[in-house]
């Protein structure tokens, strides 16, 4: 099987998580218009929470033109991460993840 030339995947350390972003600029097409897959996976810790999954793993489907405007795929990710980060839900996991449990 040939790798497709068109999938960009990189590795980012975002606030202590390295990932893995992959990107495919032209996942599948609906009539005239491209639509993007991004994914973005915990790699270290494996399977951690992020602000954008509870699980580790998120398949996202867009346009290529949002990741474009942002700059590419990495950007697009760690822009789309600090959003989410800013959240309360994100800030309140984040603050448990700090204590100590008792119990």
């Amino acid at each position: 099987m040939e790798a497709d030339s068109r999938i960009i995947t990189a590795r980012i350390d975002w606030q202590g998580f390295t990932l893995s972003v992959t990107y495919d600029p032209a996942s599948f097409c609906t009539g005239a218009h491209a639509v993007a897959h991004l994914e973005l996976r915990s790699i270290a810790p494996a399977g951690a929470a992020l602000p954008v999954t509870e699980t580790g793993y998120r398949s996202h489907f867009l346009s290529p033109v949002y990741v474009d405007q942002a700059g590419g795929p990495v950007a697009y990710a760690i822009a789309w991460l600090d959003r989410e980060a800013t959240k309360s839900e994100w800030q309140r996991h984040v603050a448990a993840a700090r204590q100590l449990s008792l119990f």
